[in-house]
């Protein structure tokens, strides 16, 4: 009987060595592919992250260049953060997670129509919105700040009478989103169009 039970606790030490060891060669996988991968911390964290589900087969790819222009012409609420520059964000955050690194990340947004107006500065925002300060303001200044670039059409402006000194600072001046999207374009630029709410 002795002999038995001797017998059953070797076996149960040995797979209790043998899980040990399979847990730690799993978790130095783990480590060396998230040193591989290189992973980088989010560049505009209060934008966050997509959702994640296991067994998707595309994602970034640290040895691609995106280049990706945003379209963003759709009216919004004036009280929170317009949700394609809230897009943008989650985007860039997803392209470092998965170790793209930032010289290959070129993300430009270009705004027209009703939008104009989320790229004012809080003086001519809050004119035009009972005084209330811009939301956007924040997001586009760290986009901005994460290298993705945010134009705006200047016919939009004009018709919007909108003035170059109404703009945030960081939001640069194009000619007409048309030819903005087609020179993007002809640089290998991959238009992405609004989706519709909720999507």
């Amino acid at each position: 009987m002795s002999a038995i039970r001797e017998k059953q606790q070797r076996a149960r030490r040995g797979a209790a060595r043998t899980a040990l060891s399979t847990a730690s060669a799993l978790l130095a996988v783990s480590v060396a592919w998230s040193s591989c991968a290189g992973a980088q911390p989010l560049p505009v964290p209060s934008a966050g992250l997509p959702g994640y589900v296991k067994g998707a087969q595309e994602v970034p790819d640290p040895g691609l260049d995106y280049k990706v222009l945003f379209n963003l012409s759709s009216a919004g609420p004036v009280d929170k953060v317009h949700p394609m520059f809230l897009r943008v964000g989650r985007y860039l955050n997803a392209l470092a997670e998965y170790g793209v690194p930032s010289n290959r990340r070129h993300l430009t947004i270009v705004v027209y129509g009703p939008a104009t107006e989320f790229v004012l500065n809080d003086a001519a925002f809050a004119a035009r919105n009972h005084g209330k300060h811009n939301p956007n303001a924040a997001m586009i200044n760290s986009l901005r700040q994460a290298g993705v670039i945010t134009r705006i059409c200047s016919q939009a402006m004009i018709a919007q009478h909108v003035q170059p000194g109404d703009l945030l600072p960081t939001v640069e001046l194009d000619y007409w989103a048309l030819s903005t999207r087609v020179n993007l374009e002809q640089r290998g630029y991959v238009v992405e169009e609004e989706l519709a709410p909720g999507k």
